[in-house]
């Protein structure tokens, strides 16, 4: 870059071209656009084909070079562009010697879409549900309630958005097809998800790519659907959706053990079921129902969850609002009757907090980690984190011969 020099041999504010910019080359250029994703993705623009052209033009008298980039959007209506230029535009910047940065952006054609599509999902020759490959690296959570009104999406959303601020790549399924609340819940606004060839893209909030009917319907509309149309919805969020490579998946079920739980287990069957209730004892005989299903279905029961327990007051007293101990009961109920380890994850206190972030779409783990609920939050993800068959802290008591 120029120097300035105050040195007496020369007029002060005289800029003298010694160490003058190096140029970019085409390749260093490359190497930075590398390092831009493409938000609805998660790949490099680079790695996806969006770089339509790289153009440099020679060094100007400082030795500045004009940096010109084409860039492709999947769609001409993309919601990500300016996300994309913007970075675009702030990686080149950075690079030694480059002057003006232009960024023109062109549309994929069909088949460019059609191209992208097949790379996304490699070998396979049609959609598929990735999450059912025996092989598969995704943890699949059912979240799961016997009634609603028990803060079953609400637990959904803190635990994904707290296990995604650990750093871990994480999914949500809206599957309560009739009371998808989701899109609110994580702040989302988007509506119409971005589709690639027939791809659909999923919306991130807070870190985490999350899909629900909600985005595809106009206003508050209700979704009138019999059985067969939710199975079908299911599907196409399981195999039409790109995920990436997920590290958890969590699916916020509807109340009971309807049709989409069914669904789900015959679609996923690895999935582990969450059970929400409350401390309330009506609640949680209700709530076994929801865990019962698993005798059917053969899936293993992560563990229960019980919301809404002690409100913590400002003299430090706790008022137990919907009683006390369901939770437990619902635990104790489930491991007797599926004759395995079914533990209380955690209980979560009655917290303004929790229901004040969720109205405004920031879960609470993030918005005020050090409010109870957030806590107790936390501790659950610590616990969901480690498999249950997982070696991590158990004494193998070696023998040596």
């Amino acid at each position: 870059m120029k120097k300035y020099t105050d040195d007496l041999a020369f007029p002060r504010g005289l800029y003298l071209p010694f160490d003058m910019a190096t140029a970019p080359s085409e390749s260093q250029v490359r190497d930075a656009l590398a390092r831009v994703d493409d938000p609805e993705i998660g790949k490099p623009i680079t790695e996806l084909g969006m770089v339509e052209s790289i153009q440099l033009s020679p060094a100007d008298s400082a030795g500045l070079t004009d940096v010109h980039v084409g860039i492709y959007l999947t769609i001409a209506g993309c919601p990500m562009r300016d996300t994309i230029e913007s970075n675009v535009r702030a990686v080149l910047e950075e690079l030694d010697g480059v002057g003006t940065v232009t960024v023109t952006l062109h549309t994929m054609s069909d088949e460019q879409r059609r191209a992208l599509s097949e790379k996304l999902r490699g070998e396979q020759t049609g959609p598929v549900i990735p999450f059912a490959d025996p092989d598969s690296r995704t943890r699949v959570f059912a979240v799961a309630s016997g009634k609603g009104g028990v803060g079953k999406s609400s637990m959904t959303v803190n635990l994904a958005t707290a296990m995604a601020a650990q750093g871990l790549t994480v999914g949500v399924i809206d599957a309560d097809i009739y009371g998808h609340s989701i899109p609110g819940l994580m702040g989302s606004q988007d509506k119409g998800p971005t589709v690639v060839d027939d791809m659909i893209m999923p919306p991130i909030s807070h870190n985490v790519r999350h899909i629900s009917i909600g985005q595809f319907v106009e206003g508050n509309a209700p979704i009138v659907w019999r059985g067969p149309m939710l199975t079908r919805a299911i599907q196409q969020f399981l195999a039409d959706v790109y995920w990436g490579d997920l590290d958890v998946l969590f699916l916020d079920l509807p109340p009971g053990t309807g049709d989409v739980a069914i669904t789900v287990a015959q679609l996923v069957p690895t999935a582990e079921l969450i059970i929400v209730t409350t401390p309330q004892a009506a609640a949680a005989e209700v709530a076994e129902r929801a865990g019962t299903i698993s005798q059917q279905t053969d899936q293993p029961i992560a563990g229960v969850i019980e919301n809404m327990a002690g409100l913590l007051l400002d003299d430090g007293s706790v008022v137990n609002v919907f009683g006390e101990g369901g939770g437990q009961q619902v635990a104790d109920r489930l491991t007797a009757l599926t004759d395995s380890d079914v533990p209380l994850l955690g209980s979560i206190p009655l917290d303004p907090a929790l229901r004040a972030n969720g109205d405004i779409g920031t879960p609470v783990v993030l918005s005020d980690p050090d409010a109870p609920a957030a806590k107790a939050v936390q501790g659950i993800v610590e616990k969901l984190k480690v498999r249950r068959n997982s070696l991590a802290g158990k004494n193998l008591n070696p023998t040596v011969k």
